[in-house]
């Protein structure tokens, strides 16, 4: 038998993520100034951590229910109500999951298959088209524009829809293009998609982490929250990436068919986890606020600093990225981030890591110190002088 020939051919066919080969060659350098993980670089807000730890003292060492603690599915009810107006069931229309990513994958097990397709923007998180295709369903790719910040405009939108459509994805605040989209722009958005019958699987894990104004969630708009599908967790907000906990909230039906998935696949999140979370949900804002202050600071050095080395390079408002233009010189996305690194001991990621429209763009990560940042900038502007 050789074991290679026994592998699915859709799981040789998915490529693996992008981002992997310059992690790799990372963990073979020193002194590398990494600008290119998608982690917060605080560390989990202290009162969280105790919580956790005091679970553990007290001996809650054992599986939750497998949608999660009864508890916990009331505080993100409560916490979805305070934050962003929308009210969910605890019982029936919350799942918590393993990070927000088992969410994405969960939602598009549920509902799609072969012969259906899921409309995915890009540039946008590696696991959509990966998960899609493992369903069997069709990824139909929207490229968005650096002329349009990268939002989803409603012509690009009434293009790609077929009757075939049975999801639509909403990757807002972006990674890694940190952009956003306002009320005004999701209700353009509504107006196409609240009569037909599809659901939209909303990614909101980057919610908190807006620097003008406030999140505002798809599902909140008249006629979509049944046909909504909203993914959050604590990696992002919380710096909560290592505890591996996200939740998901929808429709009842969504909710309940999702668990089927779940319950076989994962039994339950990490009860450990689960306590932590309440305590992070319930007198975590704070912290989310102090650390939103310091990214929105980061952000700005980050922009000016492209854009004064020539590079052109829109304000994200979301997110913790910058997603600048490295066209002017003359190097491919892979070429530039491989040559920096290799020469600057700088790691940022290729833009083509998040699909083909990211050719000419790299994805630079403001959680990282303001010294790094700075030294980075340096190091980049350096190597840009040289090879222009």
């Amino acid at each position: 038998m050789k074991p290679e020939k026994m592998i699915l051919q859709k799981i040789l066919d998915i490529p693996p993520s992008g981002i992997r080969k310059y992690f790799d060659l990372l963990n073979e350098m020193k002194d590398v100034i990494s600008l290119g993980v998608g982690e917060p670089d605080f560390n989990t807000p202290w009162n969280v951590s105790e919580a956790g730890i005091y679970s553990l003292e007290k001996g809650h060492t054992h599986y939750s229910s497998n949608s999660g603690m009864l508890k916990l599915r009331e505080t993100i009810s409560h916490y979805m109500k305070r934050k962003y107006g929308l009210e969910y069931e605890a019982k029936s229309q919350v799942l918590v999951t393993v990070g927000g990513s088992e969410g994405i994958d969960l939602a598009l097990r549920t509902l799609v298959g072969p012969g259906d397709e899921v409309i995915i923007p890009e540039p946008s998180f590696v696991a959509y088209q990966g998960c899609t295709k493992l369903t069997g369903a069709t990824p139909v790719i929207i490229k968005l524009r650096a002329e349009d910040q990268f939002k989803l405009t409603p012509e690009q939108l009434e293009k790609a829809l077929s009757p075939r459509t049975k999801v639509v994805i909403i990757p807002y605040p972006n990674n890694p293009t940190g952009a956003v989209m306002n009320s005004d722009e999701l209700s353009a958005i509504v107006k196409i998609l609240k009569d037909k019958d599809l659901v939209v699987i909303s990614d909101e894990i980057y919610a908190e982490l807006t620097y003008e104004g406030k999140h505002v969630s798809i599902a909140g708009f008249e006629g979509m929250k049944d046909k909504t599908i909203v993914i959050n967790g604590f990696s992002k907000a919380f710096a909560m990436t290592g505890w591996r906990l996200g939740y998901v909230c929808g429709h009842a039906s969504f909710i309940k068919a999702m668990n089927k998935i779940h319950q076989y696949a994962i039994m339950c999140a990490p009860t450990t986890a689960q306590h932590a979370a309440i305590e992070a949900l319930t007198n975590g804002d704070a912290a989310v606020d102090e650390m939103v202050r310091e990214y929105n600071r980061r952000r700005r050095v980050l922009v000016d600093g492209f854009r004064k080395m020539g590079l052109d390079c829109f304000e994200p408002l979301g997110a913790f990225y910058v997603f600048p233009s490295i066209q002017k010189t003359g190097l491919s996305s892979e070429e530039f981030c491989e040559k920096l690194l290799l020469t600057e001991k700088v790691l940022v990621v290729p833009g083509t890591a998040f699909g083909e429209v990211g050719e000419g763009f790299v994805r630079v990560s403001y959680a990282s110190s303001m010294k790094n940042i700075m030294e980075a900038l340096k190091r980049i502007k350096r190597f840009i002088s040289v090879i222009t």
